[in-house]
């Protein structure tokens, strides 16, 4: 169990780390600097669309990160008062889906920062 949560915070690690190096690599064109002096406003709002995606990623990722951590603790309690007690199904399965709606709220957070971008 313990090589699981190991693997999937590996793995949550390098989704942020995807996400941060294809938003920078996204987030603007490499120029000299005289055209970035001539074009300032244009790098600033380059800048805060760069900055907005990686705003987006973060959430996203920070989410599932949370969300996963939420569902490994959770799921397996669920299953074992599930085993031993049929009827308590009912009260086990929220605590896997409070885990779950972690993850919904930072992607339709993230969706609403992207509207905004």
């Amino acid at each position: 169990m313990k090589n699981i949560k190991k693997i999937a915070l590996i793995l949550a690690i390098a989704m942020v780390l995807v996400s941060a190096f294809s938003v920078i690599s996204f987030a603007g064109n490499a120029e000299t600097a005289t055209e970035a002096a001539e074009k300032t406003s244009e790098n600033s709002e380059g800048f805060a669309k760069g900055m907005g995606l990686l705003a987006a990623a973060i959430v996203t990722s920070l989410a599932g990160i949370g969300g996963g951590i939420a569902i490994a603790s959770g799921a397996p309690a669920a299953i074992a008062a599930n085993a031993e007690n049929p009827k308590t199904f009912g009260k086990s399965i929220i605590f896997v889906a409070l885990g779950e709606s972690i993850i919904l709220f930072g992607f339709v957070v993230s969706i609403l920062i992207l509207q905004k971008v």
